[in-house]
């Protein structure tokens, strides 16, 4: 498995070349239905449900070596809601 990347934003952007999956490592409920296959939920002692985190603490979802949604276009409206590059991208690089 490789490491995911501390480190290494090009010119203050965040593009797909550069992005580090910060937001991979953010607890993700699932509130609507996307399609998000089972394997990748993981269910609260509430009931509720989020993107099942491996032990590594990134989403089951990403795959390690692109650094890509393995369930892009059945991601949780979560993740198609968090913009590449806004503040709140920017926050959690800047936590890495």
């Amino acid at each position: 498995m490789t490491t995911i990347p501390a480190k290494n934003l090009v010119d203050g952007e965040v593009s797909c070349s550069n992005c580090r999956a910060c937001c991979c490592r953010l607890e993700v409920m699932i509130i609507s239905d996307t399609g998000v296959p089972e394997r990748h939920i993981a269910v609260d002692k509430w009931g509720g449900e989020t993107m099942l985190r491996l032990d590594d603490g990134w989403c089951s979802a990403l795959d390690r070596d692109t650094f890509m949604c393995t369930i892009y276009e059945n991601r949780p409206w979560i993740c198609r809601e968090f913009e590449m590059g806004s503040y709140e991208c920017l926050e959690e690089r800047a936590r890495d």
